[in-house]
């Protein structure tokens, strides 16, 4: 997972990044450290809405070589941007509006595999959550094969207020599962719509089900019974572009 290209590891390195505005996509703080400079810092990123993650000492040490002195950051070759901004700027377009939530997808390949094929189907933005999810880094620019660049990625403190805000400016929420008999196919898939993507091990989470407009799934015709999450969801824009193609 490592991109040395994208690591910040030490107390003043991670400062100065700071105040010359390079864009963090995660710091990771050592669980249990005592130290007033790393406290300061982290008020410091807290107020620049940087997503802190408390881990063990053994995480840092797998994430860099060097003396990061408990607290170790990823950068991001892209600037976030706003779900309220995406969602108008899409909602005033003449295009109907498409959005992509990932819910917790942790593998940067399966991540930047998403990413191209959103770009290939015009998605208007890509929404993650701070926590939890694949980094944005170089193996996502790699994999992703320059669509990172191309697509607005939001993101935000948690995926169920990301659907309320999006239920609520008129975009109907269609989640990826196999726990429906309604296939894809049956969904009208013209009107506004987010499409809800769910992590490679448990899918979408059981609190975000619970929310959205619709649940649909593929036919699975063999004897294993899951897709690869980046497949899945290209079997699912691909539909979307089908029927908006009619």
């Amino acid at each position: 997972m490592n991109d040395k290209t994208n690591t910040i590891f030490g107390i003043y390195p991670i400062k100065e990044a700071l105040s010359s505005q390079v864009v963090f996509d995660k710091v990771y703080i050592q669980k249990g450290i005592e130290s007033d400079k790393i406290e300061s810092l982290i008020k410091e990123l807290e107020k620049a809405k940087v997503t802190i993650n408390i881990v063990p000492f053994e995480k840092l040490n797998r994430l860099t070589k060097g003396n990061h002195q408990g607290i170790v950051a990823l950068t991001s070759p892209v600037a976030f941007h706003s779900l309220e901004s995406v969602v108008e700027k899409a909602l005033e377009s003449d295009k109907t509006p498409l959005f992509l939530v990932l819910d917790q997808i942790t593998d940067v390949r399966n991540f930047g595999a998403i990413l191209r094929t959103a770009e290939c189907t015009g998605v208007d933005a890509v929404i993650i959550q701070k926590s939890g999810g694949a980094p944005v880094s170089g193996d996502t620019v790699k994999t992703s094969a320059g669509a990172i660049f191309k697509i607005p990625i939001c993101k935000v403190d948690h995926i169920k207020d990301a659907i309320f805000y999006l239920q609520g400016s008129g975009i109907t929420t269609v989640a990826a599962t196999e726990h429906t008999s309604n296939e894809i196919y049956a969904v009208d898939l013209i009107k506004p719509l987010a499409i809800i993507m769910g992590s490679e091990g448990k899918g979408v989470s059981k609190s975000v089900l619970t929310l959205v407009d619709e649940k649909a799934s593929l036919p699975l015709l063999g004897e294993i019974n899951s897709l690869n999450v980046s497949v899945a969801c290209g079997a699912f824009l691909y539909e979307v572009t089908r029927q908006r193609r009619q």
